[in-house]
Parts: C-alpha cells; structure tokens; sequence
C-alpha cells in the first residue's frame, strides 16, 4: 500500500480557490484505477493550511495518478500557495489494526 501526503499553505486570498480546486478534483479521484481512498481537511487553527491524504493499491498505479492530467491541475495550483506543494509519499509494507491495540492493552504489569 502506498500512502501520499500532500500539504500546503494557501495564501489567504486565494484559500477559497484552492479548496475549490481541490474538491472539484477529489470528485474524479473516486474513478482513478487504484484510489483505495482520499480525504482533504484543513488545520484547525489555520485553515490557509491544507492537506490531503490518499491510500493507493500500488506504487504502478499512483504513478499513473501523478502522470495524470488530474494532478497537473493540483500542481498548477501552485501559484495560490506561500510555497510549493510538500509532499510524502510513504510505502507501507505491513499495517495493523484494532487487533494490535487489544494486544497492547491486554499486556498486566
């Protein structure tokens, strides 16, 4: 599984317009082969400060994303920001859930 993270700092003249932006293309990343899932918030205190968080099935697919067409329109958002766009893309080998929690918790002193 691979995991992008993507932040940024509208200006905040333009924050309006890069929200806009950016959810008119989360309606078409629903339809990209390999988007297992994406969201988009801002940071509580500051909401010129953006992120988006997408979970894609492989490293093949994610980069057929960021060849895409869709993800030249964000990077073209570029010139709305403080400064460019700070992106992570991390490669997930293993994950864990609720089952690891329990185990964690169950341990006695």
């Amino acid at each position: 599984m691979i995991i992008i993270r993507i932040s940024m700092e509208a200006l905040p003249e333009k924050q309006k317009e890069v929200v806009q932006t950016i959810l008119s293309l989360m309606a078409s990343m629903k339809r990209e082969a390999g988007c297992l899932s994406y969201t988009f918030f801002c940071e509580m205190k500051d909401k010129n400060v953006l992120c988006m968080l997408e979970e894609w099935e492989s490293r093949e697919k994610l980069d057929n994303y960021l060849r895409s067409d869709f993800f030249a329109v964000l990077l073209g958002t570029k010139s709305l920001l403080r400064q460019a766009h700070n992106i992570q893309i991390y490669t997930i080998r293993k994950t864990e859930g609720m089952e690891a929690v329990t185990a964690v918790r169950d341990v006695k002193n």
